[in-house]
């Protein structure tokens, strides 16, 4: 079994069947999820983008807010989310911690590896949030980078479907999942699981990218268990 991973949601996938905000039953969900790994001695650790909030990207669309700055707006977005998660972690019976890539001392720490390091090690969950401190960088690439100096063993993307598939399989019935896939081929055929960013950063380290259902109870520890089929795997 892994004994320390990095679990990504988005941001969206917080916001339940409204498409924006926050909703508390999907914050329960996750953190009933999270405790059943540390309850199997498994050091968690998170990142969550701000989709449901704001994007970065959207908000410079038409000019008016320049990318820099809505890049540091989805930036502050991934902070609310990541003290929502917080909120829900501790009223579960678990420790947190928040580390933000820019400091804001009165919500969290700002993000020391080798803190973030010693908290994993006593048993609290770590969300990183704030990104990468950088525009112009996904909290996809946020969440390999964060990964790779923490020492993961894998990062798992949370999202709303088992895997990666051949065609989108809610269209063709003929859609085939693949079980695994190398970094090479997400990337040479345009495979949107991450940006090309954050996977070329997966592969530099040799890290592992698990793509699973994060709606299916129980999915998490099953995959840590060894249970490949609930999941897609880039290596």
């Amino acid at each position: 079994m892994k004994k320390r991973v990095l679990v990504k949601f988005s941001g969206e996938a917080l916001a339940g069947k409204d498409g924006y905000g926050i909703d508390t039953q999907i914050l329960k969900f996750i953190a009933d999820e999270i405790k059943e790994l540390i309850d199997h001695n498994i050091q968690v650790a998170i990142v969550v983008g701000g989709g449901n909030i704001i994007r970065g990207v959207s908000a410079a669309a038409d000019g008016i807010i320049s990318r820099t700055s809505g890049d540091y707006m989805g930036m502050l977005a991934t902070v609310i989310n990541g003290v929502a998660i917080q909120e829900a972690l501790e009223h579960r019976g678990l420790e947190a911690r928040l580390q933000s890539a820019i400091d804001m001392h009165q919500i969290g720490e700002s993000f020391i590896v080798r803190r973030a390091r010693r908290h994993l090690e006593k048993g609290r969950v770590v969300i990183f949030a704030g990104g990468t401190g950088n525009p112009y960088f996904t909290t996809d690439t946020a969440a390999v980078l964060r990964a790779s100096e923490i020492c993961a063993e894998m990062i798992i993307k949370a999202t709303k479907v088992d895997g990666v598939y051949t065609k989108d399989p809610k269209k063709y019935d003929d859609a085939v999942k693949l079980e695994t896939l190398t970094y090479d081929q997400a990337l040479s055929d345009d495979i949107k699981i991450m940006d090309d960013t954050a996977i070329a950063l997966a592969k530099d380290n040799k890290l592992p990218i698990v793509i699973c259902n994060m709606f299916e109870q129980g999915n998490l520890l099953a995959i840590l268990q060894g249970d490949t089929t609930l999941c897609s795997i880039v290596k």
